[in-house]
């Protein structure tokens, strides 16, 4: 696998591009999503928009788009006051039965340990 992974992948046939990409799905990053995908097990996603996503994973690809399912959505919203100054922080959530989720707004993806 070392010979594949050191050779530039415009050198690489077909066969050998699957073959480093099923190795790179199972034991390089993309191998948490590889594992919720399996186990149907939770992963916390935090993304661009300051939104945190605990959901487990039905499908995913290289870029990180995934398509998830029993998603929690959870942030954090500072109220204004009638005076305009900032309130206390209000941490909301909300449940999305399923969802699409563009990779370029993922920032980290961790095993859920609930």
């Amino acid at each position: 696998m070392a010979d594949l992974q050191n050779r530039p992948r415009a050198e690489l046939t077909e066969l050998e591009l699957a073959k480093l990409e099923e190795y790179e799905f199972t034991n390089g990053p993309l191998s948490v999503l590889q594992q919720s995908v399996r186990n149907h097990s939770q992963v916390l996603i935090s993304c661009r928009n300051n939104k945190k996503l605990l959901a487990r994973v039905k499908a995913f690809d290289r870029h990180c788009n995934m398509v998830l399912e029993n998603v929690k959505e959870m942030w954090t919203e500072v109220p204004r006051t009638s005076k305009g100054k900032k309130g206390r922080p209000v941490n909301k959530d909300r449940f999305i039965s399923k969802m699409f989720l563009r990779g370029d707004s993922v920032i980290l993806v961790l095993r859920s340990t609930a």
